[in-house]
């Protein structure tokens, strides 16, 4: 019930606005997965976890997942294909 409710006020939503919320959770979703590959990096250095080149590859990974959205000229590339 309270998941019909909710997917109907989405539906209220106009497009721009759905697109505009989409992207912004897009964002916050690859910030998280670049902040945690960052925390794991630092649990590998400090010897918490053992290291198999673990540092070196989540730091890249987060550096991948954060460029991913913006192109070297600061243009957005998340930008979703088609309307919604």
């Amino acid at each position: 019930m309270l998941f019909e409710s909710r997917l109907a006020d989405w539906n209220l939503l106009s497009d721009d606005l759905q697109l505009t919320l989409s992207q912004a959770a897009l964002y916050r979703a690859a910030e998280t997965i670049a902040g945690q590959a960052e925390i794991l990096a630092r649990e590998i250095e400090d010897g918490a976890l053992n290291d198999r080149g673990g540092p070196d590859a989540l730091r890249l990974l987060a550096r991948i997942v954060r460029l991913s959205g913006v192109k070297s000229s600061g243009v957005d590339t998340m930008t979703p294909a088609g309307r919604a």
